[in-house]
C-alpha cells in the first residue's frame, strides 16, 4: 500500500543551478530506511529521477529497487518491499505508534526473522565459538532476500545505460571498503546482500572468493563515493540520513545503547563533508592558479600533471535527516511496524517535499565553493 497519496502540481522550474547529474546518497539504517522512500517518492512526483543512486545495507536494497526498475515502477516496487517486510502490531494497538506495541513486534522479528528477508539460523545454536565458517557465523540468514530482490529488482536493466548504480561493502579479510559500481561492473543480487550484510545478525556474502559484511561497518555515510568520483561533474545530491550526529545526554544503560548506536552509524558524516569541503575548494585554487600560468609553459607534461588537480565542478548537498519519533530507542532500526514504517515514509515525503519548494541550490553561491551543504528543514 502506498504510504501518502498526497499528489501536488509540479512547481514550475527555477533559474538556477543546473546539474549535470542528480544523485541520491542512501546511508544504512534497517527500517529507518522507509523515510528513504519517502524522500524518494517526493522526488519521483515532481519528475526528479536520480541519474545516480548510491546505498548502503538498507539503501542499498532502496536504492537498487529505484536503479533496477523504470521510473513509473518504482514506486509501486519500493511499496511491495516494504510490504514484505512489515510486521503486525500486537492486537489492540490501534494503528498507533506506541513503545509498548513496537517491544512486542521487535521480539517477534528478533525470534522468528522477516519473512522474504531474513530467517533465525539454526547454526547459531551450536554455540559462539563453533566453527561453521563466516557464511554461517550469523543469528539470521538472508536467503529469503535472493528471492525478494530477483522479484522487485530488473538486474538486467542494472547492466545496461540507465540509472547508475554504486553499493558499498567492507571486505571481512584486509578492513577495505568497496564500492561495487553498475558503470563498472554488473550488479547482482549478491552484490546488494553484501552491502547489507551486518555482522553479526547478518553472514558475510562471499564475492570473487572474498567474504563482504556491510559497508556500515566501515563507514555508513557513502557520499564519499560521488565527491570523489573521476571525472568530476556538477551535481545536485540529496544526501539521506538514518542516524542522528547529535542529542540529548543519555540518563540510563537503555538511553546509552541507543545513543551509542546513533553516533556509530552516523559515521562522521560532518566531518567527511567538511573534508570534502576544504579538498574541492583547493580544487578550484588550483584550476584558478593554473589559469595565471604564462600560455608557453601550459604545454609541460608536469604543469598538466599538477593542473589535472583542479576542477570547477560545483556540488550542492541537500541533506535530509530521519527525525526521531517519540519512545523511539536504540532497537529503532528493528521497528518494521505498519505504524513506524508510515511515520518515517510520511516525514521522508514532507521533509523532501519542503526541500524542493526552497530550491537552495539555486540561490547564489561563491563560485570558489566546491562543496556547498544545505540542511533541509525538519
Amino acid at each position: 500500500m502506498a504510504r501518502t497519496e498526497s499528489r501536488r502540481a509540479r512547481p514550475q522550474p527555477a533559474p538556477g543551478f543546473v546539474p549535470q547529474q542528480t544523485v541520491l546518497v542512501l546511508q544504512g539504517g534497517g527500517a529507518l530506511g522507509a523515510y528513504q522512500v519517502g524522500v524518494y517518492q517526493a522526488l519521483h512526483e515532481q519528475g526528479i529521477e536520480p541519474d545516480w543512486v548510491i546505498g548502503t545495507s538498507i539503501g542499498a536494497i532502496n536504492g537498487a529497487i529505484i536503479a533496477g526498475n523504470p521510473p513509473e515502477r518504482r514506486v509501486e516496487r519500493l511499496t511491495a518491499f516494504w510490504d514484505v517486510v512489515e510486521q503486525s502490531s500486537p492486537a489492540g494497538g490501534g494503528g498507533l505508534w506506541q513503545p509498548w506495541s513496537s517491544l512486542v513486534a521487535n521480539a517477534t522479528t528478533v525470534s522468528r526473522g522477516i519473512p522474504g528477508f531474513f530467517a533465525p539460523n539454526p547454526a547459531a545454536w551450536i554455540g559462539p565459538h563453533a566453527p561453521v565458517g563466516v557464511e554461517a557465523a550469523s543469528y539470521y540468514l538472508t536467503g529469503p532476500l535472493v528471492e525478494t530482490l530477483t522479484t522487485l529488482v530488473d538486474f538486467d536493466l542494472l547492466a545496461g545505460q540507465g540509472t547508475r548504480l554504486t553499493v558499498g561493502a567492507v571486505n571481512v579479510r584486509n578492513g577495505r571498503m568497496r564500492y561495487f559500481d553498475s558503470r563498472e561492473a554488473p550488479i547482482a543480487p549478491e552484490h546488494v546482500m553484501a552491502s547489507g550484510a551486518l555482522p553479526p545478525a547478518f553472514p558475510a556474502i562471499r564475492i570473487d572468493g572474498d567474504p563482504y559484511w556491510d559497508g556500515g561497518v566501515y563507514s555508513n555515510t557513502p557520499i564519499e563515493a560521488v565527491l570523489d568520483d573521476n571525472p568530476r561533474r556538477d551535481s545536485l545530491i540529496f544526501a539521506v540520513s538514518m542516524w542522528q550526529p547529535t542529542g540529548p545526554e543519555p540518563e540510563s544503560l537503555w538511553q546509552v545503547m541507543g545513543r551509542q548506536k546513533d553516533l556509530q552509524y552516523a559515521s562522521r558524516a560532518d566531518s567527511h563533508i567538511a573534508r570534502q569541503k576544504q579538498i574541492h575548494h583547493l580544487r578550484h585554487i588550483i584550476r584558478q592558479v593554473a589559469r595565471r600560468v604564462p600560455e608557453a609553459a601550459r604545454g609541460d607534461a608536469e604543469f598538466r600533471e599538477l593542473a589535472s588537480w583542479g576542477c570547477g565542478t560545483t556540488m550542492h548537498v541537500v541533506r535530509l535527516q530521519t527525525p526521531r519519533l517519540d519512545g523511539e530507542d536504540h532497537t529503532k532500526d528493528i521497528d518494521f511496524t505498519a505504524a513506524g514504517i508510515r511515520a518515517r515514509w510520511q516525514a521522508g515525503y514532507a521533509d523532501a517535499r519542503r526541500a524542493l519548494e526552497r530550491r537552495p541550490w539555486d540561490a547564489p553561491a561563491d563560485p570558489m565553493d566546491g562543496v556547498i551543504v544545505h540542511q533541509a528543514p525538519g
